[in-house]
């Protein structure tokens, strides 16, 4: 299974009932499941999202303060925002939206 878990409005925007009222998910992987395809599985767009993590490293972000705060960081450039990357059961996924920026910012 990958844990989902989304914060601030993202977890009312989800299209599963489940995620709407605990903001976490379990969802078996797709064969050839991405971050992407999962995102959409779920009712989000990358669009929606200020900030990913993947096993608690830094994925995805809209700012680079990140690099400065010190996150560990899931791929060399957060700013990079490629979300074809393979997920696999097991993956631990977060996502934060653009009223969240705040916290990881």
């Amino acid at each position: 299974m990958i844990e989902i878990r989304l914060y601030g409005k993202l977890r009312r925007q989800s299209t599963i009932g489940e995620m709407q009222e605990t903001g976490i998910l379990h969802l078996p992987p797709d064969a050839g499941e991405t971050l992407r395809s999962l995102l959409g599985r779920i009712g989000v767009t990358a669009e929606d999202a200020h900030s990913i993590f993947l096993n608690a490293k830094l994925l995805a972000a809209r700012s680079n303060m990140a690099r400065w705060l010190g996150y560990q960081g899931a791929t060399d450039n957060p700013l990079d925002w490629n979300l074809d990357i393979p997920l696999n059961s097991g993956d631990r996924v977060g996502v934060f939206g653009r009223d969240m920026a705040a916290l990881v910012v």
